[in-house]
């Protein structure tokens, strides 16, 4: 059972390095197909929650859509007794349901989240405590991982609780972090003899700063969702109970506007990590005159000249 009294320290070795094996939750599976969600989309059918599998029978994630008329979708991680750790098999079940989602039409944007206790508390370090060093080199060991920023479309992460080492990584994949009051990031890998590997010496000094960065990655400590957002590593901060359905709106709103033009702004922000200010410029001149050959370019102009709202229909 949970017991908040129990010292934080401990809490953070715990996430990292008593990771169960994967869970073999009781749960009711409901299929859905691609057509059944299209149809759905054309209101011929309600299609229930789904879920992704491993290459076992393991359940990892939950699937689902969300918002009006189904357009967010929806991934929750789903190892409770591991406190979500990150094992191979939920990296390779959120890529397959974030490419089901890119390649949906109805969908437009997504959230990703874990449950309340914990967002992930890290990667499964039971999976990879018996690697070697050929092994991992040869393998490109977690490269995977940083399929999730491929994705073209918006991915909210909404995080309640540990938000650790790959946790927290995870969450600097996604486009835009919201938090409940509850959470706590950090890169505690140092405490386990090793740094992170998924991002975080490098998504995380751009989010808060090198002496920010510095100091989480070289002690362990963590961050409160208060100080999190004080850092610019979070966007919002809502109370926990409200923080998946505040990310869900938001998430239905970006849904709502033209996706090509939304993939093309989330490119151009991202680009600003990898380039300078000169080029960056240039790169965002080019992606803005490229929206000129849309038809949703031309529909919302002519939109706000007639004083109404847009009809956008992503071409």
């Amino acid at each position: 059972t949970w017991d908040p009294s129990v010292d934080q320290f401990t809490l953070q070795l715990y996430a990292f390095t008593q990771a169960q094996p994967p869970d073999t939750m009781l749960s009711t599976i409901i299929r859905g197909s691609t057509v059944a969600a299209r149809s759905y989309m054309r209101g011929a059918v309600a299609v229930a929650p789904r879920h992704f599998y491993s290459t076992g029978t393991t359940e990892h994630i939950l699937v689902d859509r969300k918002g009006e008329n189904g357009c967010v979708g929806f991934i929750q991680l789903n190892r409770p007794k591991a406190l979500n750790a990150l094992c191979d098999g939920l990296i390779r079940e959120v890529n397959s349901a974030l490419t089901e989602f890119q390649n949906d039409p109805a969908i437009g944007a997504v959230v990703l989240t874990g449950s309340e206790r914990a967002f992930a508390a890290g990667a499964d370090i039971k999976e990879m405590q018996g690697l070697s060093f050929p092994q991992v080199y040869k393998d490109n060991f977690i490269a995977h991982w940083s399929n999730i920023t491929e994705t073209k479309k918006p991915i909210i992460a909404a995080v309640n609780g540990f938000a650790l080492g790959g946790g927290c990584e995870l969450a600097m994949m996604c486009d835009i972090i919201y938090a409940g009051k509850g959470a706590q990031f950090g890169q505690p890998e140092i405490l386990l003899g090793t740094i992170p590997g998924a991002g975080g010496t490098q998504r995380l000094i751009r989010a808060v700063g090198k002496s920010k960065a510095m100091e989480l990655c070289l002690t362990g400590d963590k961050m409160n969702a208060t100080e999190a957002h004080q850092a610019g590593l979070v966007s919002k901060v809502f109370d926990n109970d409200k923080l998946v359905d505040e990310a869900i709106k938001t998430a239905e709103r970006i849904a709502k506007l033209s996706q090509p033009i939304v993939a093309m702004c989330k490119e151009a922000v991202n680009k600003s990590q990898d380039l300078g200010l000169a080029e960056g410029l240039i790169f965002e001149r080019r992606v803005f005159h490229s929206t000129f050959a849309t038809e949703d370019r031309r529909e919302g102009m002519k939109a706000f000249v007639e004083k109404r709202a847009a009809n956008f229909t992503h071409e």
